[in-house]
């Protein structure tokens, strides 16, 4: 950048012919080319822009002519922002900001991003404040890992609140129709396994999985009866991101039905199907009948905005929840990929879907448990048609 700064226009700028610069000034760019940090500093009336090395990542697409700018043109895009803060540090305040969301276009399009800087006055040689200086870091990484996190840190908390009402809706189910203790105690057993597996599945998947198998294998630990399920669908496999968002669905519809819905009763049962379309279209669709009277919750719990939002956004498409007389209905609409598809959207840099910031909320009940209903439509059992 220095050979850059020396080679410019000065004199066509506020800032002035490089000849004309104060010592103050030189001394400052001169530290500043120096510096491994990324520093820019703003000068003269329009406050046009300096900066080194380090900053040039940070100015993305407008570094091209970025050299020389006013403040207000290069980064028209957040201008209004940070104007407050130029202008106290204009009057002699510094000022320091940590994580400051800005929305940026420097990529070429609008993006949301998060930083930590400081303004601080710069002054010419006869003492007066002439520009600024400005020390960044660009925070977005972070930020966007902290939000993860905490996406992560309810789920984990929501998963063991629903594992343990799961657990004891099964050992209360398993002890209603047991006929001995010796009977209670190995069908507890083995659907506790069952519940353990798909948690295995949660955490590490290895490679491209079978729909059928994640649905099979995440619905097992809520069923007291395989004749209460049925499963229909295309023979397909689906990438282990998306197998993880499935039976993430999976497992919360399950948790509920089993909690409040048709597997909360003796008579209700739960039909499971998927269809494909053309450009990889995706369709998945829960339906279940015999269950209690469905009651729409009063407000939107964090299990809804899992399956509406989140698991949605594996598959970049949408979910909805429909209470209907029948029983509860989710409808899952997207685009399914395989390894080689996430691969090749890898290198090419395409990013992930965005987890939605406003789905960590408190439980709800999605039904009424204590109502019910005596009619119900026969399931029959697990089917796997596989075309």
């Amino acid at each position: 950048m220095a050979d850059a700064i020396r080679k410019h226009d000065w004199a066509s700028t506020s800032a002035g012919a490089i000849e004309s610069w104060p010592q103050a000034l030189r001394s400052v760019v001169q530290m500043m080319l120096h510096q491994r940090h990324a520093i820019c500093l703003f000068w003269g009336r329009d406050l046009n822009i300096i900066y080194n090395d380090a900053y040039r990542p940070l100015l993305g697409t407008k570094e091209n002519d970025a050299l020389g700018k006013p403040f207000s043109v290069i980064w028209s895009d957040v201008w209004d922002d940070v104007k407050g803060f130029v202008e106290e540090a204009l009057s002699g305040r510094g000022t320091y900001t940590e994580n400051m969301r800005l929305i940026m276009d420097s990529t070429g399009r609008k993006e949301e991003t998060f930083w930590t800087f400081s303004y601080s006055p710069l002054y010419d040689d006869l003492g007066n404040i002439a520009g600024l200086i400005d020390i960044a870091v660009n925070t977005t990484p972070m930020v966007r890992s902290l939000r993860e996190q905490d996406v992560l840190r309810h789920e984990l908390i929501h998963r063991v609140k629903n594992t343990m009402a799961v657990t004891t809706a099964i050992i209360t189910a398993t002890l209603r129709q047991a006929e001995t203790l010796n009977q209670a105690r190995e069908t507890i057993s083995h659907r506790m396994a069952a519940l353990g597996k798909v948690q295995n599945m949660l955490s590490d998947v290895p490679t491209d999985v079978n729909v059928a198998e994640v649905v099979i294998e995440s619905m097992s630990g809520h069923l007291d009866d395989e004749k209460r399920l049925s499963v229909s669908g295309p023979n397909m496999r689906i990438s282990t991101h998306q197998g993880v968002g499935l039976s993430l669905a999976v497992y919360e519809l399950a948790t509920n039905a089993v909690k409040y819905g048709a597997l909360s009763n003796d008579t209700g049962c739960v039909k499971i199907s998927w269809t494909t379309s053309a450009a990889q279209g995706f369709e998945f669709v829960w339906q279940e009948t015999g269950g209690p009277a469905v009651k729409e919750p009063v407000r939107t719990g964090f299990g809804s905005r899992l399956t509406n939002q989140v698991v949605a956004a594996y598959f970049c498409g949408k979910g909805e929840t429909s209470y209907l007389p029948e029983g509860l209905r989710f409808v899952l609409r997207g685009i399914y990929q395989r390894e080689a598809d996430t691969a090749s959207l890898t290198s090419n840099s395409a990013a992930a879907p965005a987890i939605p910031k406003n789905i960590v909320q408190t439980d709800v009940d999605l039904f009424d448990a204590h109502e019910r209903t005596a009619n119900s439509e026969p399931c029959h059992g697990i089917k796997r048609h596989l075309q």
